[in-house]
């Protein structure tokens, strides 16, 4: 069974998960989508997952803003360590 088979997510309107703005309804279903991940069991696969294939949406209790920064800071992690 994959990861996706075991999200809590599965059954969920998607929708939740692409929120169309970063304020107001926007700052509120990025928060619920958030809460749905954070009783995930796979929850680490996913957001590894997401880091490198996912550019927006909530994945992995982490939303598209989240992810960017992580990806700037492991490439300077990445250029420092090299």
């Amino acid at each position: 069974m994959s990861w996706h088979e075991q999200a809590a997510c599965r059954g969920e309107d998607t929708a939740l998960f692409f929120p169309v703005g970063n304020a107001g309804p926007a700052k509120e279903q990025t928060a619920r989508a958030k809460a749905v991940c954070a009783g995930c069991p796979v929850i680490a696969q996913c957001r590894e997952w997401a880091h490198t294939h996912e550019d927006t949406g909530v994945w992995g209790g982490e939303d598209e803003y989240e992810r960017r920064a992580a990806r700037r800071r492991n490439a300077r992690n990445r250029r420092s360590a090299a």
